[in-house]
């Protein structure tokens, strides 16, 4: 069965960095986008980032580009973001998603078009 578990979280202090993981199983990794989200307290889950199944297209929520990068090695079935320069307001719950259906990404910011999540990891960013 498809399996997504993250990894990484913990405590930065602002201004810091921490790299997330999602390992993947159950399924062609390669042919799938992948997203991203977050959930921060007392708020919704929401779209952080998501790359296609080759790597090729990237796609950031305006207030982490330039801060987090989204990056897929296909051959380990993992997805990974690196976030530097972190601040507080990333404080959250990091969960990563399979978008629904093979060799499409259209759609990739709306969470109803994910069909797999995994369990989330803790981020918590102190200033």
């Amino acid at each position: 069965q498809v399996q997504l578990v993250e990894s990484g979280g913990g405590l930065v202090q602002a201004g810091g960095s921490l790299r997330l993981s999602c390992a993947s199983s159950g399924f062609t990794f390669s042919s799938y986008a992948m997203g991203w989200f977050r959930q921060g307290p007392g708020k919704e889950r929401e779209f952080v980032t998501a790359i296609t199944g080759s790597g090729g297209i990237t796609d950031y929520v305006d207030y982490v580009k330039g801060r987090f990068t989204i990056s897929r090695d296909n051959a380990q079935n993992t997805v990974y973001l690196q976030m530097n320069s972190v601040k507080p307001e990333d404080t959250a719950v990091y969960y990563c998603a399979r978008k629904m259906g093979a060799y499409t990404f259209i759609n990739h910011r709306d969470l109803s078009k994910y069909d797999y999540w995994g369990q989330g990891t803790q981020v918590t960013v102190s200033s």
